[in-house]
């Protein structure tokens, strides 16, 4: 882990603080090459009507639009959680050099929480992964956002 891990994880979590605000479940990710910052992402697949607008595809998207290509060589993924199936997918078939994520995900995590791909020794890409950047932090956000849920859902049914 270096400073830049941490630093660059916490852009990801002020984006994270973005879907929270908009009532989506609170990931961020963002796409650094060179040390710039290239792409952006924040889930809002509820707001978008879109299952695809994870954060992690936002922020591919983004840098590809960026870069003007889909191939995103030499570049280091940052995201709060660990990815699911669907977005660790785009991950390699984007080639993303690296990947750092924060909080681990024992429902849908791709990266050995659930399923461990990039561990996948007949898969055609190879993405160094590193968990637990910044975890307390993420997984805090993610509690907090699912606690605030769940009042939610009581004072609906009160209300009835």
């Amino acid at each position: 882990m270096s400073t830049n891990d941490t630093d660059f994880m916490r852009t990801a979590l002020n984006l994270a603080q973005q879907a929270r605000a908009l009532g989506e479940v609170p990931v961020g990710a963002i796409i650094v090459k060179d040390n710039m910052i290239i792409g952006r992402g924040y889930n809002h697949p509820i707001l978008a009507v879109d299952p695809t607008a994870h954060a992690e595809i936002i922020a591919l998207r983004d840098a590809a639009s960026y870069l003007n290509n889909y191939r995103l060589t030499k570049c280091t993924l940052y995201v709060t959680l660990e990815p699911c199936i669907m977005c660790l997918g785009a991950i390699f078939h984007a080639r993303i050099n690296r990947l750092v994520y924060g909080a681990t995900d024992p429902k849908t995590g791709a990266c050995g929480s659930v399923i461990n791909l990039p561990a996948e020794t007949r898969l055609n890409h190879r993405t160094q992964v590193i968990g637990g950047i910044l975890a307390n932090e993420s997984s805090d956000l993610l509690r907090q956002f699912f606690m605030e849920c769940r009042k939610m859902s009581m004072i609906k049914i009160a209300d009835l």
